[in-house]
């Protein structure tokens, strides 16, 4: 946040006390008509001041002509003039000390050349006057908490403590039309529109302050500032569950990459990754997203993480079983005491296990009986409660018991699945009047409740993390930045393999001996200084798999092998790839075998570098045994990544093998996360294999490549 509003707080931004509607309009029909209808019978209790020069009165408030004219402080201003005019207001506003402008009118960089220039003014006018900006081409701001609609939204969405930041205005419009109807109840809605100034990284700062929001629901459709949306989602998901909902991430688009990591490192998998390594839970569908809202916004967080299901039909209770397996939430264990008092008010037909099955004929009666000796501990504190309308079912009566329910027991958290249609709608009704979230089918119920359990790990997990810090090591920085500026001065896009041993040993990576020769004669000089047995390998940036175009050769333990092997490699390469660019050959020291993985970094357009870790070797990309972590890494998200993996059972020791040497793997990862961050242009590493060997005896770098 600028230093304006760091000195004043976020109240401005969220809680304005004062608003001109600049463009207001006398005409209905005209956006500036319904922006000042909807800020006057929205409820707004500070002052409302609508600024038109060619009117005296607006709704039956003093109109002004400019803003300047008003004389008086104004926090807000909401701008719904045409674009051309939007400059001129933006100078007007700053000269009278407005600090929030809401441009919803349109025309700017949405619409090409000339409309990118004047946002570019826009911001350049707001930065003079140190006013912040939500815009421009924006649907508005809408807090219910007081009062204010400051949209050109149709209605007015319910009151309650679902914060929205979104960058769609037309879904906006869509979910507060449909809101009333699936009970959505907001704190406060942003539509960001073009992001000029403000953005989601913006209001999760301000929104993690806020007391009437307890939960903040993203709808993404990009992130420009990557690497900040992280560091702040780690610092905001520790006070505040994020709930976020990205469009637009398959693998369509993905641009073809140089290395092993980058064919793997799309945009799904870094949105997934960033997600989820910085405490924000991500949502599959808008369903998915308001599900987990509505649980968050009227539920507390269950301390004890088990699941109780409570229902009148067998089938719906094990769908519910099912999906909690699915999601890794436990079935709570009730133990003797607690069946053996549900037996007993229970009918012999009835189930008195998890999922507890109070049969068809069940009552409002049964539901409390069991719910009330459920209740007794403490420790069954997250409940799903199913009902399927059959003849005897008192819908209704069950529904304003699990309110009271939930009243008297304000820890446990609480979910419904009223299954049907008309039958339940009064009974649904009471649900949502009484905070008590219904879910169409017990999947969606048990989702929901998954959210919450999950958030309680990911807090613990950010907090872990913040207190952790991240590693240092001892890197020669200026080796590593004359090997660059070479490569810069030759205009390579990539690293020869000498280099690429030179960076990582520079890091404290050790790599195998390892010599560039361009001739056969240069081949075996290399192979006499490094010893025998040697191994050639072709040195190219574009062949990423050596082996199959006939690139390498092993265990050659003479000069003429060395140069039989030359010419075979030459021969074999300009057969298979024509057109590929060769330096000649990698010679390098025949490497005691180690366990084969694979270490590797693809810098990502939006968050930076995405580490990557996994079982290495020729089939890399077939097996796919690989995970991800952004960077920077902390050493338990390098543990974390091995661990992930088939790779670590190989590691720790495979039906009798000794154990071998995981801690060199996590000072390879973090060694290589450090790197990436300090050196922002290498774009892609890749290591392939690194062999790790026993228990203390470290591993070694036997193959690499860096592209920058």
């Amino acid at each position: 946040m600028s230093k304006s509003l760091k000195e004043g707080g976020f109240e401005p931004l969220l809680n304005p006390r004062s608003i001109a509607v600049v463009g207001a309009s006398r005409r209905e029909g005209k956006v500036g008509h319904a922006v000042l209808k909807n800020v006057v019978e929205g409820g707004f209790k500070g002052a409302i001041y609508p600024v038109n020069p060619q009117a005296d009165s607006v709704l039956g408030l003093k109109c002004y002509p400019r803003v300047t004219d008003i004389g008086k402080p104004v926090d807000m201003a909401v701008i719904v003039v045409p674009a051309e005019r939007v400059l001129e207001v933006a100078e007007d506003c700053g000269s009278a000390g407005v600090k929030v402008l809401v441009v919803i009118s349109a025309g700017f960089k949405e619409t090409g050349v000339e409309g990118a220039r004047r946002e570019s003014e826009l911001i350049s006018i707001a930065k003079k006057y140190r006013m912040r900006v939500l815009g421009p081409n924006c649907l508005g701001y809408i807090n219910t908490s007081i009062g204010l609609n400051a949209s050109f939204a149709h209605l007015m969405p319910l009151k309650g403590h679902i914060s929205l930041v979104s960058q769609s205005g037309a879904l906006l419009t869509a979910l507060i039309d449909r809101a009333p109807i699936d009970g959505l109840a907001f704190s406060k809605i942003i539509s960001l529109g073009n992001k000029a100034d403000l953005d989601e990284i913006d209001y999760m700062r301000a929104l993690a302050e806020d007391p009437e929001t307890k939960v903040i629901v993203l709808y993404l459709e990009g992130i420009n500032k990557g690497e900040e949306f992280i560091r702040v989602s780690r610092e905001v998901s520790v006070k505040k569950p994020i709930v976020a909902l990205k469009s637009g991430v398959t693998e369509a688009g993905a641009r073809a990459a140089s290395s092993h990591t980058g064919s793997m490192a799309g945009s799904e998998v870094a949105y997934n990754t960033a997600f989820r390594q910085f405490g924000v839970i991500r949502a599959e569908s808008l369903d998915d997203l308001f599900d987990s809202a509505t649980c968050f916004a009227t539920q507390p967080i269950p301390k004890h993480r088990s699941v109780v299901i409570v229902t009148n039909a067998g089938g719906p209770g094990i769908l519910a079983a099912d999906a909690c397996g699915r999601l890794g939430l436990r079935l709570a264990e009730l133990g003797a005491e607690i069946t053996r008092r549900l037996r007993e008010v229970l009918p012999p037909a009835a189930s008195i296990h998890n999922p507890i099955d109070l049969i068809g004929d069940a009552k409002a009666d049964r539901y409390e009986a069991a719910l009330k000796i459920l209740s007794s501990r403490e420790d069954l504190d997250a409940f799903v409660v199913i009902l399927t309308p059959q003849a005897m079912t008192e819908a209704e009566e069950v529904a304003k018991l699990l309110v009271d329910f939930k009243s008297k027991n304000p820890s446990k958290t609480v979910v419904a699945s009223f299954m049907g249609g008309v039958r339940l709608a009064k009974a649904i009704s009471i649900l949502r009047e009484g905070g008590v979230p219904n879910y169409e089918t017990p999947e969606r119920a048990v989702k929901a409740l998954s959210s919450l359990i999950r958030y309680e790990e990911v807090k613990e997990e950010q907090l872990k993390r913040l207190r952790e810090g991240y590693p240092r090591y001892p890197i020669d920085r200026d080796l590593i930045r004359e090997i660059l500026d070479r490569a810069k001065r030759d205009e390579r896009k990539f690293l020869m393999p000498d280099e690429v041993c030179e960076i990582l040993r520079a890091c404290g990576i050790r790599t195998a001996p390892t010599i560039l020769a361009r001739s056969d004669e240069e081949a075996v000089e290399a192979a006499e200084a490094i010893g025998y047995p040697v191994v050639l390998k072709v040195a190219s940036p574009h062949i990423t798999h050596k082996s199959d175009v006939g690139g390498v050769k092993i265990g050659l333990l003479t000069p003429a092998e060395v140069k039989l092997a030359y010419h075979e490699i030459m021969a074999s390469v300009a057969r298979f790839m024509p057109g590929a660019a060769v330096y000649g050959v990698v010679v390098s020291s025949m490497a005691p075998q180690g366990k084969e993985v694979i270490v590797g970094m693809h810098r990502d357009p939006q968050f930076g570098p995405l580490i990557m870790f996994g079982l290495g070797g020729v089939y890399v990309e077939l097996v796919r045994d690989v995970s991800f972590r952004l960077a920077p890494l902390t050493r338990s998200e390098a543990v974390e990544m091995i661990m992930e993996t088939k790779a670590y059972r190989l590691l720790k020791g495979f039906r009798g093998e000794p154990p071998s040497d995981v801690e060199a793997v996590v000072e390879t990862l973090l060694k290589i996360s450090m790197l990436s961050m300090e050196f922002r242009e290498i774009q892609e590493i890749d290591i392939n294999p690194l062999f790790v060997y026993e228990k203390f005896k470290g591993c070694l770098v036997v193959d690499a490549k860096i592209w920058w």
